[in-house]
């Protein structure tokens, strides 16, 4: 299977330094993962948008959109599941 490029947003960047230091390891280490597997188990299709993904890092969430077109998976948000999806 091919490798996917991972494009992070302003805003996923700007959560991510927020986070504490531990959590930013955790969660950017499942971020590196979506490279290989775009769809791991756990991942979830995210009610009311078309190519909107979520996947559940402890208490804080990673939500992506994948293009299969051009291998592409970009990080939109990255927050405690209480606010991330606001």
């Amino acid at each position: 299977m091919a490798r996917y490029k991972i494009e992070i947003s302003r805003t996923a960047e700007k959560q991510l330094k927020k986070l504490p230091q531990l959590e930013q390891k955790r969660v950017a280490k499942v971020i590196l993962e979506l490279a290989d597997d775009p769809f791991p188990k756990g991942s979830r299709k995210l009610a009311g948008y078309e190519e909107v993904l979520r996947i559940r890092v402890g208490r804080y969430r990673i939500l992506y959109s994948v293009s299969g077109k051009t291998l592409v998976i970009i990080v939109l948000k990255i927050g405690h599941r209480k606010d991330v999806y606001r």
